[in-house]
C-alpha cells in the first residue's frame, strides 16, 4: 500500500537527518575508453583501471539506506563484491572508495523479471544483445534481468545452450525463464533437468502468437501440472492467441494495415478472457500463475478477483502499460507509429493509470519491461502489413526512472514501496531473496544511489540501447540514479558507463519459492472434502 506520507513532505526531514551524519567526497574515476558497440546515441562509456569502478572495498557514507520494509539512515560498506556492514558511522582504512550520498537515497540496485535480449523473433533478432542490453541497464539502476529462452526445434537443453553462447559477453548478473512451446515426454524430462541441474525455476507458456509460440488449454493443463511437482513458477502470455488470428484477418479485411491495426485486433477483451482462462486452469490444478505484462484492465480485474478468493496469482505490469497509452499508433508516421507495437499492444488512456493504482493497492505486485527492441529499418519488415512489424519496445534503461517519477513523485506509493515493486519482490518470487533484493550484510553488492533532486530527460541520442528510437522520448523527470555499483563495482557514476564484457555472472534460481507454502495443506484438506470414493454395495439382479 502506498505511505499516507507524500515524498515531498518526507524529504526536507530526510535532508537535515542525513546532516547529521559525516560525508567524504566521491572517488574520481580516470583512464577511460569508450565501447563503440553501446548505444545508438554519443554516450559516454567505458572502463577504468584505477577508478572505484574496479575497488573492491566501498564505503557509501551519509545516505538513507531503503529497504522494502523499512528506511534508515545508514552507512554501507562493501568487500569483495558482498554488503558487509550497514550501520551508522562506519570506519573504514584509506585503502577503501568513499561514496559521500549525503541526501540521497542508497537501495537495491533493479531487477527486470521480463527482457527479451538477443532474441530471434519474427524474421530478425533484437537489436539488444547481451553487453548491450545489459549496459543500457546498468546506466539506468537495474543491475540484474531474468530473460526468456526459447526453445530450439522443440528442445529446452539446445535453447539453453544457444542463451549461454549468447550471455558470455554479459556484463551484470541475470538469470532464465524457460519458455515451453510443445509438450510430450522429452519436454517433460527436459523440464527437470532445467529445474534440478540448471538453476531455472520458471517456465512461460504462450497463449498467443498462433503457429509458432502458442499453446493450447491441454498444453497448459499438462504444463501447470509439471510446474507444481517440480516447485517452479508457471507463467502465461495471456491473449486469446485464435480471436486475435480472427482480428488481425478482419483489420485486412477493412484495408487496415497499418500499426493501428495491431491494437484493433487484439483488444483488452482477449487480454482479459485469457487471463481468466489461466486463473482457473491453475486454480484447477492448485499451482502457483504468474502473468506476465499486464496491460489492460480487463486482465488486472481477472487478477483482482483470483487474489481476493485466496489463488496465488502474480500480477506482473510493464513499464510501458504503466505510463503510455495507445495514441501513438494511429501517428501518421509509420516509423513512429510502429515503435509502440508490442503485444499485448499498449492501450487506450484510462488503462495506464488503473495500472497505476492497482501496483499502488498490491493488486499487481512488481513491474518489468518486456524490453524486446527493434530499430526502426526492422520495424519497417511491416510497412505493409502491421502483421509483420516485430513486436516489442524498449525500457530496461528507463524504468527505474519512470516508476520513480510516476509513482513516487506523485505520491502513489512510498519509498519503500518503490524498491518491493522494482527488485525486491522479484528477488522473493524467484527464491533469490535476499541474496539480491536487499542492502543488508551478506546480500551482492548490487546498489543504487538516487538522488530525488535531480532531473532526468530522455532520448535515442543519449540512451544506451542501440536502437534508434524510444517510447519514451522527450519524458522529463525528478529522481535520477547518480551511481550504480554491480558485484561491488561502480559501473555508472557521473553519467559514464564502466563495463565489462564477460563480467556478470548467471544466477541459478532455485525452486519452491514461497508461493510453495501451504499447496500440499491446500491439496489435503481438497482431499479430504470430496467425500468419495463412496462405498457401494453391489446391487443384486
Amino acid at each position: 500500500m502506498a505511505s499516507s506520507s507524500s515524498p515531498q513532505r518526507i524529504f526536507p526531514l530526510l535532508s537535515l537527518i542525513l546532516l547529521l551524519f559525516s560525508f567524504s567526497p566521491i572517488s574520481e574515476s580516470s583512464h577511460q575508453f569508450c565501447d563503440a558497440g553501446i548505444g545508438h546515441g554519443a554516450s559516454t562509456c567505458g572502463v577504468s583501471s584505477s577508478s572505484s569502478s574496479l575497488s573492491t572495498k566501498l564505503l557509501i557514507k551519509g545516505g538513507i539506506v531503503v529497504n522494502a520494509h523499512e528506511m534508515e539512515a545508514a552507512d554501507v560498506y562493501v568487500e569483495g563484491g558482498i554488503i558487509v556492514s550497514v550501520g551508522p558511522n562506519i570506519k573504514v582504512g584509506d585503502d577503501v572508495t568513499v561514496l559521500d550520498a549525503t541526501g540521497k537515497f542508497v537501495m537495491p540496485g533493479g531487477i527486470d523479471p521480463h527482457t527479451h535480449l538477443g532474441m530471434e523473433f519474427m524474421g530478425t533478432e533484437t537489436i539488444d544483445d547481451f553487453f548491450s542490453g545489459q549496459a543500457a541497464a546498468l546506466a539506468g539502476g537495474t543491475t540484474m534481468h531474468i530473460d526468456f529462452v526459447l526453445p530450439v526445434n522443440g528442445s529446452l537443453l539446445s535453447g539453453l545452450e544457444a542463451y549461454e553462447k549468447k550471455s558470455r559477453k554479459s556484463c551484470m548478473d541475470y538469470g532464465f525463464h524457460m519458455a515451453i512451446t510443445k509438450w510430450d515426454e522429452h519436454t517433460s524430462k527436459e523440464m527437470e533437468i532445467m529445474v534440478k541441474k540448471k538453476g531455472i525455476n520458471s517456465f512461460k507458456f504462450f497463449m498467443a502468437y498462433k503457429g509458432s509460440f502458442m499453446v493450447n488449454d491441454e498444453l497448459l493443463l499438462e504444463g501447470f501440472t509439471k510446474c507444481k511437482s517440480l516447485g517452479a513458477l508457471a507463467m502465461v502470455h495471456a491473449e486469446n492467441g485464435d480471436a486475435v488470428y480472427e482480428g488481425q484477418r478482419r483489420m485486412i479485411e477493412l484495408g487496415i494495415t497499418g500499426p493501428e491495426g495491431h491494437a484493433l485486433s487484439r483488444p483488452p477483451v482477449l487480454e482479459g478472457e485469457a487471463t481468466a482462462r489461466a486463473i482457473r486452469l491453475a486454480g484447477f490444478v492448485n499451482t502457483p500463475l504468474y502473468v506476465v505484462h499486464v496491460m489492460s484492465v480487463d486482465a488486472m480485474e481477472e487478477i483482482s478477483k483470483a487474489r481476493k478468493s485466496g489463488q496465488k496469482v502474480i500480477g506482473e505490469t510493464v513499464l510501458s502499460g504503466l505510463v503510455l497509452n495507445d495514441s501513438w499508433l494511429w501517428d501518421p508516421d509509420f516509423i513512429t507509429a510502429a515503435k509502440y507495437v508490442m503485444s499485448p499492444p499498449i492501450r487506450a488512456a484510462g488503462h495506464d493509470k488503473a495500472l497505476q493504482a492497482a501496483l499502488s493497492m498490491g493488486v499487481l505486485q512488481l513491474v518489468g519491461t518486456d524490453h524486446c527492441t527493434f530499430n526502426s529499418t526492422q520495424k519497417a519488415l511491416g510497412i505493409d502489413d502491421f502483421r509483420k512489424i516485430p513486436n516489442g519496445v524498449n525500457g530496461i534503461e528507463e524504468r527505474m526512472h519512470l516508476v520513480w517519477n510516476t509513482m513516487v513523485e506523485s505520491g502513489q506509493i512510498s519509498v519503500t514501496d518503490y524498491v518491493r515493486l522494482t527488485s525486491t519482490e522479484c528477488a522473493r518470487l524467484f527464491n533469490i531473496y535476499p541474496r539480491k533484493g536487499a542492502i543488508r550484510a551478506g546480500s551482492d553488492a548490487d546498489i543504487i544511489i538516487l538522488n530525488p533532486n535531480s532531473s532526468f530527460e530522455i532520448n535515442a541520442k543519449s540512451h544506451h540501447s542501440r536502437t534508434d528510437t524510444n517510447v519514451y522520448e522527450g519524458w522529463k523527470g525528478k529522481g535520477k540514479v547518480e551511481v550504480t555499483i554491480s558485484g561491488g563495482r561502480v559501473v555508472w557514476e557521473n553519467d559514464e558507463l564502466k563495463v565489462v564484457p564477460g563480467s556478470g555472472k548467471y544466477i541459478e534460481m532455485p525452486p519452491f519459492g514461497y508461493l510453495f507454502n501451504g499447496i500440499d495443506k491446500a491439496d489435503a484438506k481438497y482431499l479430504s472434502s470430496m467425500k468419495a470414493p463412496v462405498k457401494r454395495s453391489r446391487a443384486t439382479v
